[in-house]
């Protein structure tokens, strides 16, 4: 495993219940600002093996942007559950969830 893969499990096992962060956020934190599709492989390989909130990670514009039917519905059911506004369009509001790490 890389060390940026690394430095990425890390920083999404630290998003808090009821935040989000962006793809290129979680990037920029990890070292690589231009990895953000990079992110969203890892979340894809290996959310599973390492528990990861993968539900907390949405797009830069503040969207669920998981095509998959099922699993977006699922993305919006549990950032709901965690008390995360997210509209009818699948947005969220980046001003008031988002989390920066300190």
């Amino acid at each position: 495993m890389t060390p940026f893969t690394q430095e990425v499990i890390k920083i999404i096992k630290q998003i808090p219940s009821g935040k989000v962060m962006t793809y290129g956020q979680i990037a920029r934190e990890a070292g690589n600002p231009r990895a953000a599709r990079q992110v969203v492989r890892v979340l894809h390989s290996m959310s599973s093996k390492h528990s990861l909130p993968w539900h907390r990670v949405i797009n830069a514009k503040g969207q669920l942007a998981i095509p998959n039917e099922e699993a977006n519905w699922e993305q919006r059911h549990r950032l709901e559950a965690e008390g995360i506004q997210v509209s009818s369009s699948g947005y969220i509001d980046l001003k008031k969830f988002q989390w920066h790490m300190d």
